[in-house]
């Protein structure tokens, strides 16, 4: 259990490095940190609110492998990621789905060259 909160604060890190106006998804996230699963982004994430020196995170960046926002909770969070979202200039289809070929993060790269 004392691993984890350096794996978050880990995780955190990486989510901090994603600009806005694009997202990454669960999955990139977990292969760049490369000790967890998609789902425990995910965890990450959910937990944000008890984390210490958290609240620059910017978790509406972080959406699921299909583009869309995975429901939180009771589901008021879901509207708040898609404004914050969109403020940042991102664009949903008709589905609610965004275009990763357009706003995906390339974060492998960014990432690297930033630990070079």
């Amino acid at each position: 259990m004392a691993e984890e909160p350096r794996l978050y604060d880990l995780i955190y890190a990486v989510i901090r490095q994603i600009p806005a106006g694009k997202v990454a998804s669960y999955g990139q996230i977990s292969h760049i940190v490369g000790r967890c699963s998609a789902q425990m982004i995910g965890f990450a994430l959910a937990a944000l609110g008890k984390q210490p020196n958290a609240e620059d995170v910017p978790w509406q960046r972080v959406v699921n492998a299909k583009g869309r926002i995975s429901p939180h909770g009771y589901g008021f969070g879901t509207n708040m990621q898609r404004v914050l979202l969109e403020e940042e200039g991102i664009v949903f289809n008709l589905e609610g789905e965004i275009d990763f070929d357009k706003f995906a993060w390339d974060g492998i790269t960014v990432v690297s060259k930033k630990l070079e």
